[in-house]
């Protein structure tokens, strides 16, 4: 007897049939279907199947299997993890391709892309159009800002903003280092202002560190420093007490009783080597027309330190007003620039009371130069605003009560605030320095990486508005201090934030400032970059910089030359070829060579030894050769010896054995 169907089993049976009917029939319809609709079948097919295998892919990411449970098999949650890491690698692959395509599809469009919100009336600059059919086809509206409505006007907001375009303003640029140099190249260049101020009437200056100076025999430069481990080892006694300490034959004895006042006296020493050098770097500014100079804080190693610091006084006194008399009689400027942890606006207590050390230390090695009045107060000391800390309006706040209570009243007349190249913008300090009596540094490196679009662009059109600058100035002139500004540029290719901190060795052109600023070039060539703007626009004093000899230099003391057991020189070899004399020759040649010989000798004979006075040394000797060009940063020293290998012999030639 054949079994009873029932409802359940006949609409099972039904429903599979009527699938493979629908199967089948789809089956016959993809044959019957154009190429293009047998494509987009197979496509909607492959992207059911892509869902599938994205949902175990994203399973076994979130550590479950098929049916949602943990995966207990530890081999299958590392391969988990790897799949989820290679995941997010794909999905930040495609969002830079797709980026780049985006902008590369806008700029062939000639449409320009504004990576800032500017003011609605401020002058536009657009970026040159390379593509010459876009260059038919833009329109005038086009050429405005992306704008948002069909009839060429820019939205603005109730306070004035033009309002970009999404697709427009928040493109993020890929940090790919392939096309990085032609991004970089792309970009707008950090002055896009006309106006240079020439003729000169300023003083241009560097940082710290003179690079020929440094390079000399011996090295002249204020930076000397040491570890926290020599000042502790130091404290020891020497072996020999009575003779000089030398790294091997003289250490300090750790089996002797340490004293706090060797170690002390051993980093003091530094200090005042350091000190004694700023004479030296003074007068050879003065010779090629620097008259600009920022002083180490690094002179006095660890004098601000909690546990091994000291105050300068007596013991650096007349050192440094030695130091503060030659900048006295050749009217130059000193200033300094506390490092980046000096922050009065930490929520940490320790953090700050460093911070008011560090001022202090810096206030006394100022104070002790004992400059003239005016020059005393243009010896400003530079900071940063520093860390933001998760909440700017509380920062502020509390740089302004640790300011106005716990700083004197020495280091807050010296006190500058700087913008920064990460969160502070000048518009940010401006307020507080005018609240505070606080002079403000505008360098213009730092406004181009970190600026507040609400009020300006990137560069220095914007920034060189006269309305911002005369409250810029504004700032010094209430304290009686001669203003001064900073200047750099970033490296080329250079595109994001992080790169573009980064200064080049050299500057290009001069910021659109009053034609008699004190002027900072911030350039790793120090000394060279400044050198380098002298020669470009002709400024005073070019005219005294020559060229330096590649690896000789001409104001350092020569040696004695070595002797050898028969004279100074070897005899030349006679260049006469190699033949048999004649007898009758034979007198006649040995004259001749005997009078070559004499010639030779006296025409090889090395100098004598050379030496230049303590005044004349690594002073760039009688011509003044002191530049040198951009990369040959190997000309400040002696060329590295080379050793010459023997001339390999060609076919058919002998060898040295003759063979």
């Amino acid at each position: 007897m054949a079994p009873r169907k029932t409802k359940a089993a006949t609409v099972d049976s039904d429903s599979s049939a009527l699938s493979s009917t629908m199967d089948s029939a789809a089956a016959s319809h993809a044959h019957n279907l154009r190429r293009s609709g047998r494509n987009l079948l197979h496509a909607a097919n492959e992207k059911d199947r892509d869902h599938e295998r994205r949902s175990e892919v994203f399973g076994r990411m979130l550590g479950t299997d098929d049916t949602g449970k943990c995966l207990k098999n530890e081999k299958d949650q590392e391969e988990g993890v790897k799949m989820a890491i290679e995941g997010l690698a794909r999905m930040e692959r495609r969002l830079q391709r797709a980026t780049k395509r985006q902008k590369k599809q806008l700029e062939e469009d000639g449409i320009f892309v504004p990576s800032v919100v500017s003011r609605p009336n401020a002058p536009y600059h657009p970026r040159p159009i390379q593509n010459e059919d876009a260059k038919r086809d833009v329109k005038e509206p086009m050429l405005k800002f992306h704008l948002n409505d069909s009839e060429g006007e820019a939205d603005t907001g109730a306070d004035g903003i033009v309002k970009m375009e999404t697709a427009a303003t928040n493109v993020v640029e890929p940090d790919d280092s392939q096309d990085a140099p032609e991004r970089g190249a792309a970009r707008a260049p950090p002055v896009n202002s006309s106006y240079l101020p020439l003729p000169w009437k300023g003083r241009l200056g560097y940082a710290c560190l003179n690079t020929y100076l440094r390079s000399a025999k011996p090295p002249i430069f204020s930076s000397r420093t040491c570890r926290m481990a020599s000042i502790v080892e130091h404290r020891y006694p020497l072996q020999y007490e009575d003779e000089p300490e030398h790294h091997s034959k003289n250490k300090p004895d750790r089996s002797k009783k340490p004293r706090d006042e060797l170690g002390h006296k051993f980093v003091q020493e530094l200090g005042l080597a350091n000190a004694r050098d700023i004479v030296k770097m003074l007068r050879w500014n003065d010779k090629y027309g620097i008259k600009l100079f920022r002083l180490s804080s690094e002179m006095f190693p660890f004098a601000s330190h909690p546990v091994h610091g000291y105050k300068l006084a007596p013991f650096a006194s007349e050192v440094l007003a030695e130091a503060g008399k030659v900048a006295a009689e050749l009217g130059h400027r000193l200033t300094t620039h506390p490092g980046q942890f000096t922050q009065l606006g930490s929520p940490r207590k320790e953090v700050v009371d460093s911070a008011i050390r560090d001022l202090e230390y810096h206030d006394e090695l100022l104070t002790l130069l004992k400059l003239p009045p005016q020059q005393n107060r243009d010896a400003v000391m530079i900071i940063h605003m520093g860390g933001q800390f998760g909440d700017k309006a509380a920062t502020l706040e509390r740089f302004k009560k640790n300011y106005t209570t716990r700083l004197s009243a020495s280091c807050k007349n010296r006190l500058v605030l700087e913008n920064d190249d990460v969160g502070w913008t000048v518009h940010d300090l401006l307020p507080v320095c005018e609240e505070l009596n606080i002079p403000l540094v505008l360098d213009y490196h730092h406004h181009n990486i970190c600026f507040d679009p609400s009020h300006c662009r990137e560069g220095t059109l914007d920034i060189s508005d006269p309305e911002l600058q005369a409250r810029i100035a504004n700032t010094w002139k209430r304290k009686g201090i001669r203003q001064k500004m900073h200047y750099s540029e970033p490296c080329d290719g250079a595109v994001t934030p992080r790169d573009r901190r980064k200064h080049r060795p050299r500057v290009a052109t001069l910021p659109p400032c009053p034609p008699d600023m004190d002027l900072m070039i911030e350039a790793k060539d120090k000394e060279q970059a400044v050198f380098e703007l002298m020669r470009t626009f002709k400024l005073p004093g070019f005219e005294k910089i020559n060229d330096m000899i590649p690896y000789g230099r001409e104001d350092e003391d020569r040696p004695t030359p070595k002797t050898g057991a028969k004279g100074p020189t070897k005899k030349k070899k006679a260049s006469s070829s190699k033949r048999k004399r004649a007898p009758d020759e034979e007198a006649t040649s040995i004259e001749l060579d005997e009078v070559g010989a004499g010639a030779d000798d006296v025409l090889d004979a090395p100098e004598g030894p050379k030496t230049f006075s303590e005044e004349e040394r690594a002073m760039g000797g009688p011509l003044n050769r002191v530049y040198w060009p951009l990369g040959c940063e190997d000309w400040l020293k002696p060329k590295k010896r080379e050793v010459k290998k023997g001339r390999v012999p060609e076919d058919g030639e002998d060898g040295e054995d003759g063979e």
